[in-house]
């Protein structure tokens, strides 16, 4: 018999949503992504693209375009409003209407002063942007049609803007259209199909570039208002263009999902106009990609695929390192699911809704690697709909399986479940303390009394539940003053400590018992992933964005000697290498020594009795081991053991003692539910 019986769950549906819009602020190096739920990410390109925020979607939100100014984050959609949201609070700060129908773009002048939205009346209105929120200040001169696509040019002096079959450039001072560039048919269409232009960007040389419906990337003499010179990369439509910040190249993507590189050229030895040369064709994606930014040193695209694609530029990049290697990120780097270890149930997170399932049973034993029969079935016994427009952002299940809870960005649920000879009774917990009104994240006790919810304010909540109360008995703030969100919880087994970690890489631990700050860990510079307390040692374990471990005593307040070997050694380069976080860590109360964690891909046990890996040794993947002889196998042997066999990993937890529950969604699941590519829509909402 194996050391542990796996249930491998893969009745877990979950579907990214699309990515309909991107933005990136270089001086802070973060990347707000905008998916077609409604739901806006924030990545750290610094910290190994860890996905740091999430601000949940709603159902009535329908986000094209997103804008950074100074630091702060701006939306513009087909509801005709546009949002600044509260990076703190994790929620739309404010929302202002634009009075000019659905929004399709919104673009920012590079003295971060004005914001200027397209619309649907075919008007570009400006907005003045305060330092408490944004005023609305007049309109450019009115079209006939929508406008699509904007791009202030470096000065601030004008404005593109992209209709159907013509681009305007508008005098920003005065508002007054100034010339009009007619896109031409593309090949094989007729004179009456109309060509959009979904994409413009206005160079400082006054060039401006276009990508149209008719497959066309143009670029244009914003001066004469002429044609300079046409390239036609696809059938299907050009969605966006994104230019790099020096301005020598740009990327355009496609709606055969492929991203197109065009470099400006000098034609001849000391020619000042360089010419645009289509120099590379990326494919990473099987569906329209919506949404493009070129950094420095990468092509970030989006779209359909609901994939996330840094795509490295090797001749930006030193190769063999991290910044080189491709990297896809599917899944929110945060926790979907939640285990009831006691009653062996798993509840599973979706925008609208939770539900709640038995794990199945087999009864027969087998050898190691057995695939053993299922005598019962896995079993789905609630659904819970979410009621109004918000999305939830964070759930979670009692150990016992009796409590349930999640929240939106408004409003917080609290239920009580009974279960009795296979039937499922559900009683919702009406009064619930105003302190519990938005949360983050939230975690049960493991004897199921206490309810710790990480609020708006950065600080903890506790609540204790007894039959259908929930009563609020403290509310724990950090000393430190922290204003950044609480992304992870974990309660020890024992009932002693709660931890508390911060997007901005602080991990507080409370006593509970005093209900009182007991410590604060030294900040380190990457932000924490997960978090776990251990069961028997009582020692913290943290994993980071930038894939060192760490482990604190509680009791002594310091790192422990493990903790200063490993940093000392180091890691092994290969686990240095990998591009995805660790999402979970956990215990074996059997064996206190063996430390459990995965990522997307990895399943690893750390086993802290054994020498650490030495960088000249080869990092084996578990099923590799079977294939070599039992000496070298000794020989090899370290504290790593790494398994691969599992698909995009949700989550890995222990059930009990013997039992593993993987939660998987394999990427082949997903890309055969999407729909198969088409011709873009004119105005697909």
């Amino acid at each position: 018999m194996g050391e542990f019986v796996v249930h491998r769950v893969r009745f877990f549906d979950y579907m990214p949503s699309a990515i309909r819009a991107m933005a990136f602020n270089g001086s802070m190096q973060r990347l707000a992504v905008a998916r077609g739920d409604g739901a806006v990410e924030i990545f750290n390109f610094a910290d190994n693209y860890f996905q740091e925020k999430v601000i949940p979607g709603r159902s009535d939100r329908a986000i094209e375009a997103l804008c950074w100014v100074r630091g702060r984050l701006f939306s513009a959609g087909l509801s005709g409003e546009i949002i600044e949201y509260d990076l703190e609070k994790l929620r739309p700060r404010y929302s202002v209407e634009a009075y000019g129908g659905p929004i399709w773009t919104i673009s920012c002048n590079s003295q971060e002063t004005l914001l200027g939205v397209g619309c649907e009346d075919g008007t570009v209105k400006m907005f003045e942007i305060l330092e408490e929120g944004i005023q609305f200040q007049r309109n450019l001169d009115r079209q006939k049609g929508r406008i699509i696509s904007l791009s202030w040019h470096p000065s601030g002096a004008q404005i593109a803007a992209g209709m159907i079959d013509m681009i305007r450039i508008f005098d920003a001072e005065t508002g007054h259209a100034t010339h009009r560039l007619l896109v031409e048919r593309g090949l094989g269409t007729t004179r009456n199909t109309e060509v959009v232009v979904w994409s413009v960007a206005f160079l400082s040389n006054d060039t401006v570039i276009s990508g149209d419906s008719a497959g066309k990337v143009q670029i244009w003499d914003a001066v004469t208002g002429t044609l300079i010179r046409s390239h036609l990369i696809t059938k299907w439509d050009v969605l966006g263009l994104s230019v790099s910040q020096d301005e020598s190249s740009v990327i355009a993507g496609t709606s055969e999902g492929t991203v197109v590189q065009f470099q400006a050229l000098a034609s001849t030895m000391g020619q000042e106009n360089n010419q645009w040369v289509r120099t590379r064709t990326f494919k990473n994606h099987t569906h329209d990609v919506r949404a493009l930014v070129h950094t420095d040193t990468a092509v970030v695209s989006g779209g359909m695929d609901t994939q996330l694609v840094v795509r490295p530029l090797l001749d930006k990049v030193e190769k063999n390192t991290k910044e080189s290697a491709l990297r896809k990120i599917l899944f929110p780097h945060k926790s979907l699911v939640c285990c009831a270890k006691k009653a062996g149930l798993l509840l599973f997170q979706f925008p609208d809704h939770l539900e709640l399932w038995r794990l199945g049973e087999s009864s027969a034993k087998g050898q190691a690697g057995d695939r053993l029969p299922v005598m019962k079935n896995p079993e789905k016994l609630l659904q819970l709909q979410n009621k109004g427009e918000d999305h939830i952002c964070c759930s979670a299940v009692s150990p016992c399986g009796s409590w349930v809870a999640f929240s939106t960005v408004s409003s917080v649920r609290l239920y009580k479940l009974q279960l009795s000879n296979g039937n499922i009774s559900i009683k919702k917990v009406s009064k619930l303390p105003k302190e519990l009104h938005s949360v983050h994240q939230l975690c049960f006790s493991s004897d199921s009394s206490r309810l710790f919810a990480s609020s708006a304010q950065a600080s903890v909540v506790v609540a204790s539940l007894d039959q259908l109360q929930c009563k609020h008995l403290h509310t724990l703030k950090p000393k430190s003053g922290s204003s950044q969100p609480i992304h992870l919880l974990s309660a020890s087994e024992n009932g002693n400590w709660l931890a508390a970690a911060h997007t901005d890489g602080q991990i507080h631990v409370f006593n509970l018992h005093k209900l009182k700050l007991h410590c604060t860990l030294p900040v380190y510079s990457s932000c924490p992933t997960a978090i776990a307390i251990h069961p028997t040692t009582g020692h913290l374990l943290s994993a980071h964005a930038d894939q060192q471990i760490f482990e604190f005593s509680l009791k002594l307040k310091e790192y422990t000697a493990w903790s200063r070997s490993l940093q000392r050694e180091g890691l092994h380069p290969l686990w240095l290498q990998r591009d995805t976080p660790i999402t979970h860590i956990a215990f074996n109360r059997n064996k206190p020594a063996h430390v459990f964690l995965h990522d997307a891909f990895m399943f690893c046990i750390i086993d802290q009795s054994l020498p650490l890996p030495q960088a000249r040794k080869k990092l084996y993947n578990q099923m590799d081991l079977k294939t070599i002889s039992p000496q070298k196998r000794i020989q090899e042997s370290h504290a790593f053991k790494i398994c691969k066999m599992f698909q995009h990993l949700l989550s890995v937890d222990l059930l009990d003692d013997s039992s593993l529950v993987v939660v998987e969604r394999p990427l082949a699941d997903i890309v055969s539910q999407l729909p198969p590519p088409v011709r873009q829509k004119k105005f697909a909402t």
